[in-house]
């Protein structure tokens, strides 16, 4: 993890020398703002990458003379399908709708939200895909 996490702080070197050059040649706060941000959320991906990499074991890919067989094995559990997604993408559409038009459509919103999330995080504990 060492590589993943030393190219997320060259990232944030990078982001940090291009908001210095931006700010000189605007003086636009906000775009500042937007890379300082970016600065901030790349080092801090980074930092937490190769923390967590020293004290994980070495992966197959870290290791430089490592075979392709070293790779073997599961990989995690991966979802068949959802339809939970769907149904949080159009809850949050109507509640960002409400924030514009009234409060009562943003907590009919928020409701719907809220459902839909409870849905998707006990999705696996009923039905054909319980484990």
């Amino acid at each position: 993890m060492k590589v993943e996490g030393w190219l997320f702080l060259g990232c944030g070197l990078f982001f940090g020398g291009v908001d210095v050059v931006y700010w000189f040649t605007s003086h636009d706060p906000t775009g500042t703002t937007a890379l300082a941000m970016a600065v901030g959320m790349t080092v801090l991906t980074g930092f937490y990458v190769l923390f967590t990499g020293r004290r994980l074991p070495l992966r197959p890919e870290d290791d430089t003379q490592g075979e392709i067989e070293e790779g073997t094995g599961e990989l995690g559990f991966f979802p068949p399908k959802s339809w939970w997604p769907l149904f949080l993408g159009l809850s949050a559409a109507i509640a960002a709708l409400g924030a514009a038009l009234g409060w009562w459509l943003f907590l009919i919103g928020m409701l719907f939200t809220v459902c839909s999330v409870i849905g998707w995080v006990y999705e696996y504990y009923r039905g054909n895909y319980a484990h």
